[in-house]
């Protein structure tokens, strides 16, 4: 019997994680989450298990409250780094957990380098 869509969206979500497991050394995860309404991301330190910065497009000092298209992805990356050189991070591992990497995570991760945040 085929896989439903959630099961493979857990089985890309793992893989992609355990990826980044593999290699992260001491760096902070980007870690992006999409929904049908929203679009979140968080800056976590997993050897300390804290999140150092996040944005979303719930926020409305962005001006994007609610939306959920690329302009708004963008500028929630764009809004990650600039919290993240607040922080003092400059490089980081993209998780883009079980979400293919176009469209709107793209976006996000493309305007995250822009504002100056390695990933």
């Amino acid at each position: 019997m085929a896989n439903s869509k959630r099961q493979l969206f857990q089985k890309r979500r793992l893989r992609v994680r355990n990826k980044l497991r593999a290699v992260n050394v001491g760096r902070p995860r980007l870690s992006v989450h999409r929904s049908n309404k929203n679009i979140s991301v968080q800056l976590i330190d997993d050897v300390k298990g804290v999140t150092i910065a996040s944005a979303s497009s719930l926020e409305k000092d962005l001006g994007i409250a609610g939306k959920n298209n690329v302009e708004a992805a963008a500028k929630v990356g764009a809004a990650i780094a600039e919290r993240a050189k607040k922080a003092g991070v400059v490089e980081a591992y993209f998780d883009r957990g079980g979400f293919l990497f176009h469209g709107k995570v793209k976006a996000l991760a493309d305007a995250a380098r822009e504002g100056g945040l390695k990933i």
